[in-house]
C-alpha cells in the first residue's frame, strides 16, 4: 500500500511525496489506521522505524480536518507530545513541521536548558501540537501558560527513557490535568514490566497493542559485531577506522561526559576534528554540534547515552561503542542511531576484558548473540604501531578536568 491510497489530505500527501516518503514502513503501516480511528495505542517497535511519522501523519491529518470543519481562525493545542530530551523533542517538532506545511496546523517545541520567553510569546501566538520535555510542560502548566483542558491526544515518545530519567511523577501530574476522554498513543522501543504498569495507568481497557520484531530488538539494517581490545588500545583502532573510513559518518559512544572530552582530546592530537554531545554541553553549542554533524562539517560527533537517545540524523555510517553500555536497553538504541529506515548501517563495540559481562547481558537482553570480529596478533601491533599518538599522552589526557556548569532542568 502506498502513502497515496491512503485517507489524507491533499496537503499531507504533497507534503509525504516530497519528504521522499512512497510506502509506510511496518510500524507506521500497522499505527496509522487505529489512530485516525481515535484509538489508544501501546506500541513497542526498534528505533530507526519510523515511529514519529507513524503518530504524526494521522494527528496532523486530523486537526486539519478539525480546523477546516470548524473554521477556527485561532489555535488550540489538541496534541501534546512528550518526549525524554531536547534533541528528540527537536526532531519530533521538525517532523510536524514538515508533514503539516501547507497545512493551517502549527506545531511549537518547547525544552528546558535555555530562557522561557521566546517560548511564551509563540505559544500566546497560538498552537495545535505542542512537543516538550515533561519538565519544561509541567513549569508552563503550572504557571499557567499552557492549557490542557482541549488536548484531545496525548503522546509518549521514547517511555521508557522517560522512566529511566525519573520523569514518573511529572507525567502523572502532567496527565491528571489533561481532560479523560482523550486518544492516548505510547510508544518505546523496549518493553519491561515498568513501562507496562505506567501505560496501563494511561491508556484505555480496548488499547491496541502494535509489537515489531520483539525477539531481536536490533534492527537487521545494523551490521553489529565486537572486537576485544584492551582499554588503552581503543583509541588506536578507533584512530584506525576513521582514517580508513574518511568519507564515512561515525558516532562513538562512550560512558561519561569526561570520558568524551577525554576521547575527544586524543583524537585532537591524532589531527582527527571531533565533536562531543553530553550534559555539560551548553545548549547552544549543542545545536551547533548537531547541525554541524548533520550536515557532515564534522563527521565525528562523540556523545554519552542520555545525550544522544533518540538522536535521528540520516547517514550515519558507523556507530562505535568506544566503551561497553551497563544497561543492555542502551546497546539497542546505541545500534539504532545507524541503519534508520532503509538504510544500511554499522556498528562495533570495543570491548575491553573487564567489560565482557556486560557484553553476555546485552546479548541475554537481546536474545541474539552478537559476531565476533576476529583480529589476529598480527593486524592487533600493527594497529598500534601505525598510530601517530604514543602512549605516554595517554597519561596526561587521564588528568583533564572538565568545567560543570549548573544543572539546568529539561
Amino acid at each position: 500500500m502506498k502513502f497515496e491510497d491512503y485517507r489524507l489530505s491533499k496537503e499531507v500527501k504533497r507534503n509525504l511525496y516530497d519528504m521522499a516518503f512512497r510506502r509506510p514502513t511496518d510500524i507506521q503501516f500497522k499505527c496509522i489506521p487505529h489512530i485516525q480511528r481515535g484509538e489508544d495505542l501501546l506500541a513497542i517497535a526498534q528505533t530507526g522505524t519510523g515511529k514519529t511519522a507513524a503518530f504524526a501523519i494521522p494527528i496532523i491529518d486530523k486537526i486539519q480536518q478539525i480546523k477546516y470543519k470548524a473554521f477556527e481562525k485561532g489555535s488550540l493545542i489538541r496534541a501534546i507530545v512528550m518526549a525524554p530530551t531536547r534533541e528528540l523533542a527537536q526532531q519530533i517538532t521538525q517532523v510536524f513541521n514538515q508533514i503539516g506545511k501547507h497545512t493551517k496546523v502549527k506545531a511549537l517545541c518547547v525544552y528546558g536548558g535555555v530562557e522561557q520567553d521566546h517560548q511564551i510569546n509563540k505559544l500566546l501566538e497560538g498552537m495545535d501540537i505542542i512537543v516538550s520535555t515533561p519538565g519544561r510542560l509541567f513549569d508552563l502548566v503550572s504557571q499557567g501558560y499552557l492549557k490542557l483542558n482541549k488536548v484531545e491526544i496525548l503522546v509518549l515518545d521514547e517511555a521508557d527513557h522517560m522512566l529511566d530519567l525519573g520523569f514518573a511523577k511529572d507525567i502523572d501530574d502532567l496527565v491528571n490535568k489533561i481532560p479523560g476522554r482523550r486518544q492516548t498513543l505510547f510508544f518505546s522501543a523496549t518493553i519491561s514490566k515498568k513501562i507496562k504498569q505506567q501505560a496501563y495507568k494511561m491508556v484505555s481497557s480496548a488499547a491496541i497493542r502494535i509489537q515489531i520484531s520483539p525477539k531481536d530488538p536490533v534492527s537487521k539494517n545494523v551490521d553489529h559485531q565486537i572486537v576485544f581490545v584492551e582499554m588503552d588500545d581503543k583509541r588506536f583502532f578507533l584512530q584506525r577506522l576513521i582514517n580508513e573510513n574518511e568519507d564515512l559518518k561515525f558516532l562513538v559512544f562512550v560512558r561519561t561526559k569526561v570520558r568524551a572530552e577525554r576521547v575527544k582530546s586524543a583524537l585532537g592530537r591524532m589531527d582527527i576534528d571531533t565533536l562531543t554531545l553530553h550534559g555539560d554541553v551548553e545548549q547552544s553549542e549543542r545545536e551547533t554540534n548537531l547541525q554541524a554533524f548533520r550536515t557532515s562539517a564534522c563527521k565525528i560527533l562523540i556523545a554519552t547515552d542520555v545525550s544522544a537517545r533518540g538522536i535521528d540524523i540520516e547517514g550515519v555510517d558507523y556507530v562505535i561503542n568506544y566503551d561497553i553500555p551497563e544497561v543492555p536497553e542502551n546497546y539497542v538504541h546505541r545500534v539504532g542511531r545507524t541503519g534508520r529506515g532503509r538504510a544500511k548501517g554499522k556498528a562495533i563495540s570495543f570491548c575491553a576484558k573487564s567489560e565482557k559481562e556486560l557484553v553476555e547481558t546485552i546479548e541475554e537482553y537481546t536474545t541474539v548473540p552478537i559476531t565476533r570480529a576476529t583480529v589476529t596478533k598480527a593486524e592487533y601491533a600493527n594497529t598500534i604501531e601505525l598510530a601517530e599518538d604514543g602512549k605516554d599522552n595517554w597519561k596526561a589526557l587521564m588528568e583533564l578536568k572538565v568545567k560543570k556548569p549548573k544543572k539546568k532542568r529539561k
